[in-house]
């Protein structure tokens, strides 16, 4: 027990994988990550999650199963007792799991006794970020842009309980156990909207470096979820300058988070524990932020700022690692196995993670060939349409066509490989790009008749995928008689 590693899992919300100083945005005021990619860490260029919302990434990333293996589709339906999540394996193999942030992964009425041995819960904590949908006589505000935060009175922080669960586990690694290894679960909101941070970190982010950002495309080639989003928000008469500043806040929030990382980075370092700690530091999914002519995210669209997201890690000194950005394409299903390996775990359940340790080595450059994403739902799925969110508010655009019987909300699979994307969609025409000739997405080629040989491979590729993560068969053996 004593030779397992400690853990850090430090899992940000909705933070798109190209907004990181060192993958070449100038923008990008990410100096923690990028340190430590120069000195003791991999970040990882192509890494991918399993479905583009919170809740079925997370039980997805959790569990090592893709989300159709047991129906995790919604922002409603999480990790059941019989299903299999990694805190509770790390708990049973003996760590000692402390959880600090937000959930979204398992059933609150269940309780978190069997996944961990703490729950952290600040003492204070400042309400919700604020907010404005527009005075009772004006047009909503469907952008979720708030722009610079202050302070409330009597409060240490702006809204919103980061800052809460950052301080605790800087608390947490003050105290650690003696007995046995533990691992730190930190799940923080930022950066998912709506779009507002404190300075400094508000005037840090130059406007005039931010990437361009990627227009409005022809509709009647893209999925019609986003063309239906892209009609309610109703964003289409913004300036540049205008896109500028959400997209400005939106990265402001990601050098917050960095920053937040850095403080955690150096409590463990304070613990004596740095070099026997593996830190993996995620985001669950991407965000819109403007590219397409629309904000925030949804269910069942895969483009690259939305599926691709930032996935570095520290592995402890005792375990070989070529510090360096890594482009082979990875999922964060390997997440668990890497997890798993790290600590000496032979999994009791079949998933279909990999682990990353030959890559983070430098053994080798390649992981897999594809990776996947997907998300929707099938007519008549009326569990899948979260019918009991608020139509009032700035969801609203989202939630609207969840709740339709038409094409939009359609059940979808992506399979991407480093050249092409090809989504296969149930209602609606599917969609092919290729990557390297268009990586913005725009021009979908799924009509070409010269690529049928490419649409015939993906889905035979996409076939292959299927059958072999189609189900699980439990470990254990029932009894005939």
């Amino acid at each position: 027990m004593a030779s397992r590693p400690n853990l850090v899992l430090f899992i940000a919300d909705q933070w798109r994988g190209d907004v990181v100083g060192h993958m070449g945005n100038p923008a990008a005021v990410t100096p923690n990550l990028d340190r430590m990619v120069q000195t003791d860490a991999v970040s990882f260029r192509n890494a991918f999650c399993q479905n583009p919302v919170s809740t079925p990434s997370r039980c997805s990333f959790m569990s090592g199963w893709y989300p159709h293996v047991h129906g995790h589709r919604t922002m409603t339906h999480m990790l059941r007792p019989h299903e299999p999540m990694l805190l509770k394996t790390l708990k049973d193999a003996g760590y000692y799991v402390f959880w600090d942030g937000r959930n979204d992964t398992v059933p609150a009425q269940n309780g978190f006794e069997p996944f961990c041995n703490e729950v952290y819960q600040p003492l204070t904590l400042s309400g919700l970020r604020k907010l404005s949908h527009g005075a009772p006589d004006s047009k909503p505000n469907y952008s979720f842009y708030i722009g610079r935060q202050e302070k409330e009175p009597g409060q240490p922080y702006p809204p919103g309980p980061d800052w809460g669960w950052v301080m605790g586990a800087i608390e947490f690694l003050q105290r650690l156990p003696a007995d046995r290894p533990f691992c730190l679960y930190l799940s923080v909101v930022f950066p998912h909207p709506p779009y507002g941070v404190e300075d400094p970190w508000y005037s840090q982010i130059d406007r005039k470096r931010l990437p361009p950002r990627i227009p409005s495309p022809d509709w009647s080639t893209k999925p019609s979820m986003l063309k239906g989003i892209a009609s309610l928000q109703g964003l289409q008469g913004w300036s540049e300058e205008r896109w500028d500043e959400l997209r400005a806040t939106y990265y402001g929030m990601c050098a917050r988070i960095d920053h937040q990382l850095g403080l955690v980075m150096d409590a463990l370092r304070r613990s004596g524990h740095y070099d026997d700690t593996a830190v993996f530091m995620f985001s669950d999914h991407g965000d819109y932020t403007g590219d397409y002519g629309i904000v925030e995210k949804n269910q069942n669209t895969f483009e690259d700022c939305l599926t691709r997201v930032p996935f570095v890690i520290k592995p402890p000194a005792s375990v070989p690692v070529k510090p360096r950005i890594c482009d082979a394409l990875v999922e964060l299903i390997d997440m668990p196995a890497t997890v798993e390996a790290l600590a000496g775990i032979t999994p009791q359940h079949t998933h279909f993670g990999r682990s990353l340790l030959p890559l983070l080595a430098g053994e080798t450059e390649e992981h897999r060939d594809a990776v996947f994403c997907e998300g929707g739902r099938i007519h008549g799925e009326k569990q899948c349409m979260e019918s009991d969110a608020d139509l009032k508010g700035p969801y609203m655009p989202r939630l609207y066509w969840q709740r339709q019987e038409g094409p939009e909300h359609t059940k979808a699979v992506m399979c991407r490989t480093r050249e092409w994307k090809y989504v296969r969609r149930l209602y609606e025409q599917d969609e092919l790009y290729n990557l390297r000739d268009d990586p913005r997405e725009m021009n979908n080629r799924i009509n070409d008749p010269a690529l049928a040989g490419v649409v015939a491979q993906m889905k035979e590729r996409m076939l292959t995928f299927f059958l072999e993560t189609g189900d699980v068969v439990p470990y254990d053996i029932d009894r005939r008689f």
